[in-house]
């Protein structure tokens, strides 16, 4: 049988210039085709409306055709409505005629046996079932023929293989100008902006806004093409200002394109007419999510009278088969979202429905509940889950707070931003938090207890910045507020922050009674044992060690560390670890203090903290270059500093130079040479976190040494010497222990170094202490 000419389409040979131009960003999607068809007889291509379904078929075949001896025929099926009409339409295109009185699925089985051909469907979404019958029909009954399908909804055949087709690549806030090139979707731009006004070129003038424009239409290729062909009266930036309106904007694309494609509106509104009643009620209401979700929010959020909590899994099962909802799985369970172009559909059905505000007061309530729920639990064995909850939820949670500020609901917004302090206080959300706490603050309302909660958190965060001008204003304004309302647990956060902001402020007497006063406070309102309570031990602690009372910083940041093992936290717990180390280094207790710096490090892998992490290295650096390792000093301050920089110090850390800090760098730079040491910082700098990990906890060894997870075990002359120098005691006074002679002492000590790949007594004390306390 000979290649017949397809119908709707240009031949698998010679694909038209039409179609097959503009193919950017696809050869791995194009290789996986390749692929898949060679493993599976059924493969189709899934994606949302305008992902480029379509075209990208068109290219395959083309690719394709080579490996099937009777051809590649395409069968467009976006004109058929009937699904009677299939079974004729695809013999049609495959050039196949019988009699009438034969039933056309029959005809098709006879005259294609023994034939090795790819059949391409195209668009069948509307006709599913149908075109599931037929391709079941056909695969059980033509062993040699292969089916590639494109659809918006899955086919649900057995054996059938799925390729979702994703958006193009763009570039995320914040990318480089001069990087945003190497992006698919500004590729594809760029292109077709240069077909439609000649000349046009990516700049540096512009590149900003296409990237902006790509990343706003989700990197949908149909609606980047729509969006270049504007470019004939408006210019990229006016595009990106009329983009709120993109179903209006995006319209009109040329007589070529298959009338489904030739408005995003158009695109779009093909998908919601596929979906049943219910799923296109539940894709409206999901269009307040403005970040993904799960079920949970869902069925909290949507559901009423009219959307029963028990209908929402299929509901959501029919939108993912459909491509309207895009499914993510993460470490904590499957979520989805909606692209921003169906979600902005979806906000218009929701408007025209008359529910638009209703269901943003939902969503409101919603994510008010979730941060509280996530301020009690913080502290306890569940703060990294929690911590991670927040920072997926992140964008719900703004647009939680848009709500209360847009319409003044005072009371919610200040309840909302003050439950979310331990969010704030994550790395790089303090400056987010105290503008959202700003905005709060500055809404009218009567005062009230929620409002001088959200005074102490604005203060916290503005001390987290170091900002302790700002900190002792609000600060000032909490007492004064709790005062006058008589709220006795105001009144000790209240008093908290002026303390912290003292001892900040280089008043470590004034900052201690305050601080201790407000403990006093917390114990009397039965909060002790809480998070702020234990803040402000910390605080005090840092209190004690700026006086020199070195033995009562140790003493209290140990009581803080069986509090906060007890109740399962790792992030303030860090902090103690750090002002213990640190404590302990100032008194002249290395040993110790590198064991508790080691633990702060190995934090990280449960409870990842780069303020922590910063801090811990530094000081490990401060302790190897003591041991005359300055090599290992200079690495470690290099990966601080690149810490530090990247995340930023807050007040825990601290924001100006110790005196140990210099006189680490002036010593280490002294001790290798300029050179030297700044290849060594350079190095500590351009390591990954999880490399600084390992390089601070003595787990990447030198070269020529044996590591110390990978070298032989120490045997038990070395393990009890290793045990002595833990106990601080000399090489000649642990020979007169063992009663052995002083050269067998070093011998050992020189097995044991190389065995654990250190470089000095003071890690091999640190090693000592993990051990018994059940480290590595």
């Amino acid at each position: 049988m000979t290649n017949a000419p397809m119908t709707s389409a240009p031949s698998p040979k010679e694909p038209s210039p039409k179609d097959m131009s503009g193919l950017v960003g696809r050869r791995r999607e194009l290789a996986e085709i390749r692929r898949a068809v060679a493993g599976s007889r059924l493969v189709t291509l899934t994606g949302v409306a305008g992902v480029g379904k379509t075209r990208l078929a068109l290219a395959a075949m083309s690719e394709l055709g080579r490996s099937f001896p009777d051809g590649v025929r395409w069968v467009d099926l976006t004109s058929v409505q009937d699904p009677a009409l299939l079974g004729h339409v695809v013999a049609a295109a495959l050039g196949v005629k019988g009699r009438a009185a034969r039933p056309q699925n029959e005809v098709l089985l006879d005259r294609l046996a023994h034939r090795r051909l790819l059949l391409v469907l195209d668009a069948c979404e509307h006709l599913v079932d149908a075109c599931a019958n037929l391709a079941g029909l056909l695969l059980r009954g033509l062993p040699e023929l292969r089916i590639l399908a494109t659809s918006r909804q899955l086919l649900g055949v057995a054996g059938e293989r799925t390729l979702v087709v994703p958006p193009l690549r763009a570039p995320a806030p914040g990318c480089p100008g001069e990087s945003v090139a190497a992006y698919d979707a500004v590729a594809l731009f760029a292109e077709r902006a240069a077909a439609v006004v000649p000349g046009f070129v990516l700049s540096a003038g512009n590149g900003d806004a296409v990237a902006g424009l790509c990343r706003r239409l989700d990197g949908i290729p149909l609606a980047i093409e729509l969006a270049a062909g504007r470019l004939r009266v408006l210019s990229v930036e006016q595009i990106v200002a009329r983009l709120d309106d993109r179903f209006g904007l995006l319209s009109g694309g040329g007589r070529a394109v298959p009338g489904r494609h030739r408005g995003l509106r158009t695109a779009v509104g093909w998908s919601h007419e596929l979906c049943a009643p219910g799923e296109r009620l539940l894709w409206a209401r999901l269009s307040v999510f403005a970040g993904d979700f799960d079920l949970d929010a869902v069925e909290a959020v949507c559901c009423d009278e009219r959307l029963a909590a028990g209908e929402v899994l299929e509901l959501v099962s029919g939108l993912v088969e459909k491509s309207i909802a895009l499914r993510e799985e993460t470490p904590d369970g499957l979520r989805f979202r909606l692209l921003t172009t169906l979600r902005e559909y979806g906000e218009q059905w929701l408007r025209a429905l008359g529910e638009e505000q209703a269901f943003l007061r939902r969503h409101r309530d919603f994510y008010l509940w979730l941060a509280a729920r996530g301020e009690r639990a913080w502290f306890g064995p569940e703060q990294s889950r929690w911590l991670r909850r927040f920072d997926r939820e992140h964008v719900n949670l703004l647009a939680a707070l848009d709500f209360c500020v847009e319409r003044a609901e005072t009371r919610a917004g200040l309840r909302l931003a003050s439950a979310l302090r331990f969010h704030w206080l994550s790395p790089g959300r303090a400056a987010v938090g105290r503008r959202w706490l700003e905005r709060v603050l500055a809404l009218p309302g009567e005062p009230t207890t929620a409002r001088a909660e959200a005074l102490y958190v604005s203060g916290l965060l503005a001390s987290h910045q170091g900002d302790p001008e700002s900190a002792a204003r609000l600060s000032g304004l909490g007492r004064e507020l709790a005062e006058r309302l008589g709220d006795a647990l105001a009144l000790a956060q209240a008093r908290h922050r002026e303390g912290a902001v003292a001892v900040a402020s280089g008043d470590p007497d004034g900052g201690a009674t305050l601080l201790e006063e407000a403990l006093a406070r917390y114990e009397a309102v039965g909060a002790g044992d809480q998070a702020d309570a234990v803040l402000a031990q910390i605080e005090l602690a840092a209190a004690d060690d700026l006086r020199g009372d070195l033995e009562g910083a140790v003493e209290r940041c140990l009581r803080c560390l069986v509090i906060c093992r007890a109740r399962g936290d790792g992030t303030l717990q860090g902090h103690v670890l750090n002002l213990l180390a640190g404590a302990e280094w100032n008194g002249g207790e290395r040993a110790p203090a590198a064991a508790h710096a080691c633990e702060a490090v190995r934090l990280w892998r449960t409870s990842p903290d780069p303020v922590t992490l910063a801090r811990a290295v530094e000081l490990l650096a401060w302790i190897a270059e003591a041991d005359g390792d300055a090599e290992r000093a200079a690495v470690l301050l290099g990966a601080s500093h690149e810490l530090r920089r990247a995340h930023g110090a807050d007040a825990m850390s601290r924001s100006a130079p110790h005196p140990s800090h210099d006189a680490c760098v002036e010593r280490t730079r002294q001790a290798l040479g300029d050179t030297a040491h700044e290849a060594a910082f350079q190095r500590g700098a351009g390591l990954t976190v999880e490399q600084v990990v390992a390089q601070a906890l003595g787990e990447t060894p030198r070269p020529g040494a044996t590591g110390r997870h990978g070298g032989p075990p120490l045997s038990p002359r070395e393990s009890q010497v290793a045990e002595l120098v833990a106990e601080g005691l000399s090489n000649r006074q642990i020979a007169e222990r063992l009663v052995v002679a002083k050269r067998t002492v070093d011998a050992h000590l020189e097995h044991i170094l190389a065995k654990l790949g250190f470089s000095s007594r003071t890690r091999i004390a640190a090693w000592v202490i993990e051990q018994r306390n059940g480290g590595e």
